[in-house]
């Protein structure tokens, strides 16, 4: 096992260019499922999770080739609807297979999904939804087993709170229902709208991409396809959270400013100089900036709200302020689990329930301490931590880390960071 050294206190400068998104390689890799012949994904991210779900295909019957970051997909021999617990247990992504299987083969047997502890993450929106289509659905000895005789049939769906994994499940399985399907108060993130693209390119007929409404026509049989992999908007916005923490100026390519709303306005309120380009973001912040940076509240919602995924990283910043600012978490119940991590770099951080007050402690606020990753943001956010901090950082447990970064320490060691692993 290994773990990361960072030797903190010094700004980040120069270019660095992002990965495909990881949360959009894997529902599109899962796609593949829908139709034989030989799929290409482009922009693939060469991460521990993607690696997961191409062997998980080859268990299923796939064959799959990467060449370089473009992945060749042939799912012409599906015939194995089973998943086990092996392979699910780490990733909880896994469980989007299930639409695609049961739309083609109308059978599912996937193991109840695992990943990082950040909470529940119940699949009964997903359960619930299938039923809907005519799907017998029953959990049994850590089992989602599925079964449908015919098509699978249109259906009027609502989620009660937007689910991205949920939306992505029925989408793919609705392509190929008879008849018409309306999934209400859908998810809107472009991870979406990545995969709405692929299944077009695929023959499906779907209406109101980056809309909470989405209506499916039922289409009878797709194609292979061919689909880029959009830009990673998490580790783009790490990426940016890091160099304002560090200090610096540096320029984050090939990602998309558009997915990151609000993190950029919230950026911008602490007081760091943000300029976009086409495929671009330059991040700037003097040293007189670091030494007077502005506290900043954050409330995580769904897209185009603040991203869960980046509060962790953006609280570490916000230890650095000069005031007290209020951090509320709203779509995880245990994502706080970098807090304590965090106090023992000297950050002064109190939790209520889903709030988290963070009382900033100045530039100097944060000293290196041997730390331990708990899950895959809550590993950045100490990341970005060392970056900022005084002294040596070590972080163990960094598998999670290797789960949706590709190239971490490469990428910042190119910006001047002083960070490698070594064996722990």
């Amino acid at each position: 096992m290994e773990k990361l050294i960072i030797e903190g206190g010094r700004p980040l400068y120069g270019k660095l260019s992002v990965s495909g998104a990881k949360n959009a390689a894997l529902p599109l890799l899962a796609a593949t499922l829908l139709a034989p012949g030989e799929h290409i994904l482009r922009n693939v991210p060469d991460l521990r999770d993607t690696r997961t779900i191409l062997s998980l295909l080859g268990e299923l019957g796939a064959t799959w080739r990467r060449e370089g970051a473009t992945c060749f997909i042939d799912s012409t021999n599906i015939v194995y609807a089973e998943v086990s617990y092996d392979l699910v247990k780490t990733m909880r992504a896994s469980v989007l297979v299930l639409g695609p299987l049961i739309a083609r083969l109308g059978r599912a047997k996937v193991s109840l999904p695992g990943g990082c502890a950040i909470g529940e993450r119940p699949i009964n929106f997903h359960i619930s939804g299938f039923e809907k289509f005519g799907v017998h659905c029953r959990l049994e000895k850590g089992y989602v087993e599925a079964v449908i005789e015919g098509r699978l049939q249109g259906a009027s769906i609502y989620f009660d709170i937007p689910s991205v994994t949920g939306t992505e499940n029925l989408l793919m399985a609705a392509v190929m229902a008879q008849g018409t399907t309306v999934i209400k108060n859908a998810a809107r993130e472009p991870e979406i709208g990545n995969l709405i693209d692929m299944l077009s390119h695929m023959g499906a007929d779907i209406e109101g991409r980056g809309s909470d409404q989405l209506t499916i026509h039922g289409v009878t049989r797709l194609h292979a396809a061919e689909t880029d992999i959009i830009p990673d908007r998490i580790e783009t916005g790490t990426y940016l959270i890091a160099v304002a923490a560090a200090g610096g100026e540096a320029t984050i390519t090939d990602c998309e400013p558009a997915h990151l709303p609000a993190l950029l306005d919230k950026l911008k309120e602490t007081g760091a100089r943000i300029v976009t380009a086409d495929r671009s973001i330059t991040v700037s912040v003097t040293p007189e900036w670091r030494k007077r940076l502005k506290s900043v509240d954050i409330k995580t919602m769904p897209y185009p709200g603040y991203p869960t995924d980046l509060q962790a990283q953006f609280m570490a910043l916000m230890t650095l302020s000069s005031s007290i600012c209020v951090i509320k978490e709203t779509i995880f119940e245990n994502r706080f689990m970098h807090v304590a991590e965090l106090r023992r770099m000297g950050a002064s951080i109190r939790t209520e329930g889903n709030n988290a007050v963070v009382t900033g402690r100045g530039p100097d606020g944060l000293s290196g301490a041997r730390v331990m990753a708990t899950d895959l943001r809550a590993s950045s956010s100490l990341v970005v931590a060392g970056l900022a901090a005084s002294g040596r950082t070590e972080i163990s447990r960094i598998y999670h880390l290797e789960r949706g970064y590709e190239n971490l320490v490469g990428k910042l060691s190119g910006l001047g960071a002083r960070i490698w692993k070594e064996r722990d």
